[in-house]
């Protein structure tokens, strides 16, 4: 008997630290290129009144600018040739993308 007090003492234990672990990996995903992307989106509709497509294409855009920025741009220094050379182009895909 003091042994199944035991193991269902443990499993709470499990348990309540797994709700605790899932809990905090839902605040590190604010810093996600979609969850930046629908924010920025958000705004541009409530400003513009923007129609679903509308909303998508953009949507699809700002993901794009995002992870390319991710990937070649942010923490590197602006001042390196390849890294300016990468900005501007995620710059001239987005602008592109914008004005479709």
């Amino acid at each position: 008997m003091k042994k199944l007090l035991t193991v269902i003492a443990f499993a709470c234990a499990m348990l309540m630290g797994a709700n605790n672990a899932s809990a905090q990996t839902l605040t590190q995903n604010q810093d996600r290129p979609e969850v930046v992307a629908k924010q920025q989106v958000n705004e541009l509709s409530q400003e513009l009144g923007l129609t679903g497509e509308q909303q998508r294409t953009l949507f699809r855009a700002f993901v794009t600018k995002e992870v390319n920025y991710r990937k070649y741009v942010v923490g590197k220094d602006l001042s390196n040739a390849d890294v300016a050379a990468s900005k501007k182009r995620a710059d001239e895909t987005f602008m592109a993308a914008m004005k479709k």
